[in-house]
């Protein structure tokens, strides 16, 4: 692409190029697909994403970040089609732009840097979604292990979760020895991993929404 082209140009080319698809004469494949019947891909393309950026080249990263971004746009030419609650590619361009700009005060409102910018934005965020718990929102299809580590995450910002100070001698290697151990432990039990992980978090979970409701009883 030229210097002289806008940043950005190309993507009016793709909402055009999904527009000619799903219209009558594009293509029968395409028209047919549901919010639903894209999950499956849209799943799909965000472990590309990830296998080209933990092992594939540059190219790749750019072919495989193409194919995820075919499936935002995909679902936002699904949604426009809706008569009831329509929305376009435009929307969701707009909602996310208002939301990051919104989120980061420190930027775009003059606000002072937070020393705590995670928290910060923790803060925005529940007050936008108006939860109930900090542990809401995260999603129950996340996998097991990023599941666990999210939800921990999330109550040692809030002060629910004592940080626990990693072994000097732990690094990725090691770590990812001490879990694949663990797998090949619970396989000679007849165990699965995934739902043991699961079951353990949704415990965790449980304790600390307890937690969360004595301490708001008590600051009332």
């Amino acid at each position: 692409m030229s210097d002289s082209t806008p940043a950005g140009s190309r993507l009016l080319d793709l909402v055009a190029v999904m527009d000619r698809l799903r219209s009558p004469g594009g293509c029968p494949w395409d028209a047919r697909q549901t919010h639903s019947s894209l999950l499956r891909y849209l799943v799909e393309e965000s472990y590309e994403v990830v296998d080209a950026v933990e092992n594939g080249t540059r190219e790749e990263l750019r072919d495989e970040l193409g194919d995820l971004l075919l499936q935002v746009v995909f679902h936002a030419r699904v949604a426009a089609e809706d008569p009831a609650e329509g929305f376009d590619v435009d929307d969701v361009a707009d909602a996310i732009v208002t939301k990051l700009e919104r989120r980061h005060p420190h930027v775009f409102a003059g606000e002072v840097a937070a020393e705590d910018l995670q928290g910060r934005w923790d803060a925005i965020k529940a007050a936008e979604k108006r939860r109930e718990s900090v542990l809401d929102g995260i999603p129950l299809q996340l996998p097991a292990l990023a599941r666990a580590d999210k939800v921990l995450g999330r109550l040692q910002r809030a002060g629910l979760e004592e940080p626990v100070s990693a072994p000097p001698e732990l690094d990725e290697d090691a770590l990812g020895g001490r879990l694949l151990a663990l797998v090949r432990q619970a396989h000679a039990a007849g165990l699965d991993p995934e739902a043991a992980l699961r079951t353990a978090t949704r415990r965790l979970e449980g304790a600390a929404r307890a937690a969360e409701s004595a301490r708001g009883a008590a600051g009332r």
